[in-house]
């Protein structure tokens, strides 16, 4: 027999649990759970089948500004990319730093290059030779993630070319994006 706040808590980890959520939902989640039955991060890692590590590091997104928790939610930028904007503290420099990863299609090791010195980027990978994504580009990102579910990240080169980026989090995804592509 439960009582209610098992029942609860039992719908909460559930919730949590769920593929479909991004990382800020989880975040969410998780610092809702935590909050709601007092534990400690240490006893929802375990709940959970967890790091600990990666609890905290979910939670702590919620600590960036709302548009960079929005690019996150919506896959333009990675908890890899938000972990380096983090690293900031001021939040108008953590948004623009946000902002010149979605134009500019940084990887997360780019990302962490401009952090240090303009002068370390990877020469494929700095301002000068990659192309502003355009409104129409970043449409079509922004379509695919919805159809899709998933990351999706365009990277402009030179010319003509470029890499369209599909990025998952579980096993399920990428068996999903697979039936989606012989479907096509």
């Amino acid at each position: 027999d439960f009582n209610d706040q098992q029942v609860l808590e039992a719908a909460l980890v559930e919730n949590i649990q769920r593929a479909d959520l991004n990382p800020i939902e989880k975040a969410q989640g998780f610092k809702e759970y935590l909050e709601r039955f007092a534990m400690t991060q240490d006893h929802l890692a375990k709940r959970l089948g967890l790091d600990r590590s990666t609890i905290s590091n979910l939670i702590n997104l919620l600590d960036l500004p709302g548009e960079v928790q929005e690019a996150v939610r919506l896959g333009q930028i990675s908890v890899g990319h938000a972990k380096v904007i983090k690293g900031l503290n001021d939040p108008d420099r953590q948004v623009a730093l946000c902002k010149e990863i979605i134009t500019r299609g940084y990887s997360v090791r780019a990302t962490e290059a401009v952090l240090k010195s303009p002068k370390n980027v990877p020469h494929t990978q700095r301002q000068e030779d990659r192309p502003e994504k355009t409104t129409h580009i970043q449409a079509i990102e922004n379509e695919l993630r919805q159809k899709l579910a998933l990351r999706v990240q365009i990277r402009l080169r030179e010319k003509d070319k470029g890499q369209l980026i599909v990025g998952f989090d579980s096993y399920d995804d990428f068996e999903r994006l697979l039936e989606i592509l012989r479907k096509s």
